[in-house]
């Protein structure tokens, strides 16, 4: 698979990403595309099937994928994140099994999350979930819960699930979506990314097999720090480096073939206009600070990767990797909404036909930033640089 491959399905795929959001069709003709094309092997290494991309390589294909749809690279979060963290796993078989799943073409969806009244992103290894695997008396288990905020599953060959046992202890499960028992809906009612599936996932009394789950220790302070939960992080920064591409792209297609200026306006052509091209500047000049901010983060997370030695990494790398997740977050945060709204100063009232769709990047945008709070990121951020605190050890750090 090569980028020129990978840039002519991008186009494809942005062709009818308006069309497809307008009347609500979900992208699951795009996800084969991008699965046959390999997408998903993307971090492997090559003697193993994939592509041997590097982390900043990855995430600049995740961007140009958001520029696209956004939509189509927030269903492939999930998937990436499980490579991720199974490139790293300290046990070899479970690390062969795994990857080879990917490399055999495989598609891996999340359940996660619940809508429970627990504080959400508690320290993982730690009570926090309704979701419940219980041993079945032959060396299997019984998986039954309800998950919610299941991105990408719809769309998935197999799902990742986290769960507890009777005791209380936490298991990562991973089963095929097929599997009796798993029923999937598409329910996820956000007014942005809307056709990612991010909905309800239900597991009644699942089979799972011994090897399909996989004891999650408790973190804590003495826990040596990763740098999967920046990873998550800076995927969803990607995403938004993405659609301000797309708000590039359509400030510059809606300036061009506007054929009217307002009578008090500098020029009376728009693309001739300077306060109308100054406008399409700063729109272009905050899409390349996006993209530059993410993959200088993104660095920061492969130099992490790099330190690893059986599963740990080094410490001080892995919190590098953390800050600059962080910061990435708080910064692209500070100028994405606006930019995405001024789109609109680059048209007049036409610009808000719906056929145009302009509104969605403001509301994709806004979506994507709320998984986790600007303000609470920035100041973690503070309080290590101050205090020396180490950032939550959760998956938003």
């Amino acid at each position: 698979m090569g980028l020129q491959t990978l840039t002519e399905l991008f186009d494809k795929i942005a062709s009818e990403a308006q069309q497809r959001e307008q009347d609500r069709v979900l992208p699951h003709e795009q996800i084969r595309w991008l699965r046959d094309a390999g997408i998903g092997r993307l971090r492997l290494r090559t003697e193993d099937g994939g592509t041997g991309a590097s982390l900043p390589e990855l995430f600049g294909v995740v961007i140009d994928l958001a520029a696209a749809d956004s939509n189509v690279a927030h269903i492939l979060r999930a998937h990436f994140g499980f490579v991720e963290e199974h490139l790293h796993n300290p046990d070899p078989a479970a690390r062969r099994r795994w990857l080879g799943l990917v490399a055999e073409g495989n598609i891996v969806g999340n359940a996660v999350s619940e809508q429970n009244s627990r504080a959400v992103g508690r320290k993982a290894g730690t009570t926090h979930l309704d979701t419940v695997l219980t041993p079945d008396g032959t060396g299997g288990f019984r998986l039954n819960g309800v998950k919610f905020y299941s991105t990408g599953t719809l769309f998935s060959d197999w799902v990742n699930v986290h769960a507890v046992d009777p005791d209380g202890a936490s298991f990562r499960v991973t089963v095929p979506v097929t599997r009796a028992g798993i029923s999937v809906e598409d329910d996820w009612d956000g007014f942005g990314q809307r056709l990612t599936g991010t909905g309800t996932t239900r597991f009644e009394g699942v089979y799972v097999q011994a090897d399909e789950a996989q004891r999650i220790e408790a973190r804590d302070v003495e826990t040596p720090p990763t740098y999967f939960g920046g990873f998550y992080q800076l995927y969803l920064q990607a995403l938004t480096a993405g659609v301000l591409a797309a708000v590039q792209s359509d400030a510059v297609a809606l300036t061009r073939r506007r054929e009217r200026n307002f009578s008090h306006a500098s020029h009376p052509v728009p693309s001739e206009d300077p306060q109308v091209l100054q406008v399409v500047g700063e729109i272009a000049s905050n899409a390349f600070a996006a993209r530059a901010i993410v993959l200088t983060a993104a660095q920061a997370l492969q130099e992490a990767s790099d330190s690893a030695t059986n599963g740990v990494f080094d410490p001080d790398a892995a919190y590098r990797a953390q800050l600059a997740a962080a910061q990435a977050k708080v910064a692209v945060d500070r100028f994405s909404y606006a930019t995405a709204a001024r789109l609109l100063d680059v048209g007049g009232a036409s610009a808000t036909q719906v056929l145009y769709g302009h509104d969605r990047h403001w509301r994709n945008i806004r979506t994507i930033s709320t998984h986790n709070p600007t303000f609470l990121k920035a100041t973690a951020v503070g309080s290590l640089l101050v205090n020396g605190t180490p950032p939550p050890q959760n998956g938003f750090f």
